[in-house]
């Protein structure tokens, strides 16, 4: 089959790899129909790739059809059409039971200390073949899939993989009050998608980035946008003039560890870049490396008792972190990779034909994945209006 794999920093390609196949009981095998392009690849194709393997194939966001399921596989069939969850679970340990899917205890990664494995998410991640392919071997299949309806188009259900499920947390988890206000900090896939769900449930939203097109989309939608680019270090003080002075009742930062306006990390990230793997890989766990603006704009914008809801990935293990500020302000964090299965159930009736969160135009782009290479530069520089990228292998 064909399939995306890392080849190095800033460097993918589609390669011809064996056929995935049931390894366990437990597995399924289903053929692709769309995968995307996560922000949170990026991180793998600049960033983290002290944790990936030449060869590695990437992706966590498919959906496509049941070809082959495993003896204990019970609720699959072939020809039941999936979305398939980018972090494996079993479905029925302590934590899933708690709806904590991410740290589901039969998958997690306990070499890395990490939590439930992720589709093509590098060694600290279990180092599972990734989605980005014509053919996907899912584990843990008696619960990682969400069956949804069969018909033409997977526009309406691909981003349940990880889009709507992360950007619906990271509203939940912002603990907006009732008529209360949100900043939302990077409007990529997640944040675009936060902003929309914040407004759909009524909260006033102030939007943020630098990238035209991106603010564009959300201001189409008559949300209210502001180009960092025209405040800088004065965000704080433009969202307060915008607020009676407080602040917003919470800020999703959606941006994570590749914020722009960090020199110092910036210098850590490229130095990590240039170091060998054996090198970088304790380097980033034991370090202080993200480039921290973002996190620090929302500390800044909050108002006092507001919460901070992060969605936007951090890898260092030492970031300085200005604690008297977070206490003084009394400020409230949540963070964490989205529990998919959790979200579904909410989110579900809005894959509606009113299509209130604009799911069926929310992709820029849409390519066939032999031009992979091509749509990570462009989602990597922010090239041609790239905001969501999707794969048809």
């Amino acid at each position: 089959m064909k399939a995306v794999t890392w080849q190095g920093k800033r460097k993918v390609s589609v390669d011809t790899v064996p056929d995935p196949t049931i390894e366990k009981p437990t597995d399924a095998v289903i053929r692709v129909t769309t995968t995307n392009i996560c922000g949170s690849d990026l991180h793998l194709y600049e960033v983290l790739g002290a944790f990936m393997n030449q060869g590695d194939i990437l992706g966590h966001e498919p959906m496509g059809i049941v070809e082959e399921v495993g003896s204990e596989v019970t609720n699959l069939a072939v020809g039941d059409r999936v979305v398939v969850p980018f972090q494996i679970s079993c479905g029925s340990c302590y934590m899933c039971n708690s709806s904590l899917y991410t740290q589901c205890e039969t998958t997690q990664v306990r070499e890395q200390g990490m939590g439930a494995a992720i589709f093509g998410y590098s060694n600290l991640y279990g180092a599972v073949p990734g989605g980005q392919a014509q053919y996907l071997r899912i584990p843990q299949a008696q619960n990682t899939h969400i069956k949804v309806p069969v018909g033409p188009d997977d526009s309406r259900f691909v981003y349940l993989s990880d889009v709507l499920p992360t950007a619906w947390q990271a509203v939940d988890y912002a603990g907006i009050p009732d008529g209360g206000s949100v900043t939302v900090l990077g409007l990529g896939p997640i944040g675009d998608m936060a902003a929309r769900i914040a407004a759909h449930k009524g909260y006033r939203v102030i939007a943020v980035d630098r990238v035209p097109e991106r603010l564009q989309r959300l201001a189409d939608r008559g949300i209210e946008v502001l180009n960092l680019d025209d405040h800088g270090k004065n965000l704080g003080d433009a969202i307060r003039d915008r607020t009676d002075g407080r602040g917003t009742d919470s800020v999703i930062d959606a941006v994570g560890m590749e914020a722009h306006g960090s020199p110092v990390s910036k210098l850590a990230h490229d130095i990590t870049g240039l170091l060998p793997d054996a090198i970088a890989g304790p380097f980033m766990q034991k370090a202080g490396v993200d480039r921290l603006s973002a996190f620090y704009s929302a500390i800044d914008i909050v108002r006092r008792g507001g919460t901070i809801s992060l969605i936007g990935v951090y890898g260092g293990m030492a970031d300085p972190i200005p604690m008297l500020t977070l206490f003084d302000k009394q400020i409230q964090l949540r963070m964490g990779q989205a529990n998919v299965k959790k979200w579904v159930n909410d989110i579900m009736p809005l894959l509606t034909d009113d299509d209130p969160l604009g799911v069926d135009d929310f992709a820029t782009h849409v390519l066939p994945l032999d031009q992979a290479p091509h749509a990570y530069e462009i989602f990597q520089k922010k090239q041609d209006g790239a905001v969501k990228v999707l794969l048809k292998p």
